[in-house]
């Protein structure tokens, strides 16, 4: 039995790079960036407004004031999009519109709250600051520089900022299918008969969920059941793709076929159990090129399982800079105790005040209890070799995400 920074380790050392594709803007949201993207042009292009307002020169307004207003002479108005070919002189004002570029001569802009229109004239009624309400050419994005980096998974800001220097496609990481097979007699899928002692097959929809979540193509294989003919004739279906994952089946029962199963297909197996829990009967091996996880089949031990192991290759093979779940120190809000020395997920609930986390165990942690993972929002970390953690405690948080 190994570690879970040991299985990691192994994972990622076997996994490879998909390789690049290229989409429109409007299909980049969620996908990994595989290029660094470098602006070719200043954001703003040009000097401009702020606010809606007057361009003017702030030396003629330094002793503005409302008992003291300071006439200035429109000399015309711009609005954005367009230039003013004027340049201003002493003593005049500019009509100006958010966005709309500073003409020659002003270095202010006033906001038109702060003056009064009397005629072809306006009276300033407060003072303004040399460069007071105007955004600088290039204040947002200057030419050459890099906006957004290699790896980034693409946000929707980030696809706004894209807009922003003119880049209407770009190179992102292919997306690997994932084969998601559940196994069990006692599963039945949704539309099935769930009488007596069957359930749902709750995993392969949650897996199929989790792949998406994690920027992987899920290809729902259904169930096979618990006998080796079914097993390999999935599995034979299941290596059409990029990775397979499948949940049950991997613990000591007689019932158990699919290690067997898969050293049929020629499975190179690199473990088959991890010092955690919930997780303990984990599988990882390659059949061929393909990585191929056998999960376990209680529900919340294959979502923890997930997390910890397949999320990360997933992202790996995409090219992602963040592989595993942010980790943040919060402060446990009750003690909490183990007795088997194994790395333990418990599900949590984490709480932010003012930049600080607190965190608060879910009462019930059975890996059957799914209701508990729901609920969270986050994974302690309890650590392998620890028996308690006391209230008051710093403790490490995995941060779900939502």
């Amino acid at each position: 039995m190994i570690t879970v920074g040991e299985a990691l380790d192994t994972i990622l050392a076997k996994m490879q790079f998909k390789g690049i594709e290229r989409v429109s803007l409007d299909q980049a949201l969620g996908r990994i960036l595989a290029e660094d993207v470098v602006s070719g042009r200043n954001n703003p292009p040009l000097d401009n407004s702020a606010m809606d307002g007057y361009a003017l020169i702030a030396e003629d307004v330094k002793d503005a004031g409302p008992e003291n207003p300071v006439r200035l002479k429109l000399a015309g108005e711009v609005a954005a999009g367009y230039e003013s070919d004027r340049t201003l002189q002493r003593g005049e004002a500019l009509r100006i519109m958010t966005g709309a570029p500073v003409p020659k001569g002003a270095d202010c802009v006033i906001m038109q709250e702060d003056t009064e229109k009397d005629g072809d004239s306006i009276l300033c009624l407060d003072r303004a600051e040399v460069g007071e309400n105007i955004r600088l050419a290039g204040e947002d994005v200057s030419v050459g520089e890099t906006v957004i980096e290699q790896g980034t998974q693409l946000s929707p800001s980030h696809i706004g900022m894209l807009a922003v220097v003119g880049r209407s496609s770009i190179a992102v990481a292919q997306r690997p299918t994932v084969a998601v097979l559940s196994t069990g007699d006692e599963i039945v899928d949704l539309d099935g008969d769930a009488t007596g002692p069957r359930i749902y097959n709750s995993n392969g929809y949650m897996l199929s969920a989790q792949i998406r979540a994690a920027g992987g193509i899920p290809v729902y294989l259904g169930i096979a059941q618990d006998t080796e003919e079914d097993l390999m004739k999935h599995f034979e279906w299941a290596l059409k793709c990029d990775v397979v994952v499948s949940s049950g089946g991997v613990s000591v029962g007689d019932y158990d076929l699919v290690k067997a199963s898969l050293d049929k297909l020629g499975n190179e197996m690199s473990f088959w159990k991890v010092a955690m829990k919930p997780g303990k009967p984990l599988a990882f091996g390659r059949i061929g090129p393909r990585p191929v996880f056998g999960l376990p089949g209680n529900p919340v031990s294959s979502f923890v399982s997930f997390e910890q192991f397949v999320r990360p290759a997933l992202r790996k093979m995409m090219g992602a800079r963040q592989l595993t779940l942010k980790q943040v120190q919060a402060r446990l809000t009750k003690t909490v105790t183990k007795k088997t020395p194994r790395l333990h997920f418990m599900s949590a609930q984490l709480s932010s005040n003012n930049g600080e986390y607190t965190v608060t165990p879910a009462k019930e942690q059975g890996s059957g209890v799914l209701k508990s993972a729901m609920n969270a929002n986050g994974l302690l970390v309890f650590p392998l070799e620890t028996g308690e953690l006391k209230n008051g405690d710093t403790v490490s948080v995995q941060m779900l995400e939502s």
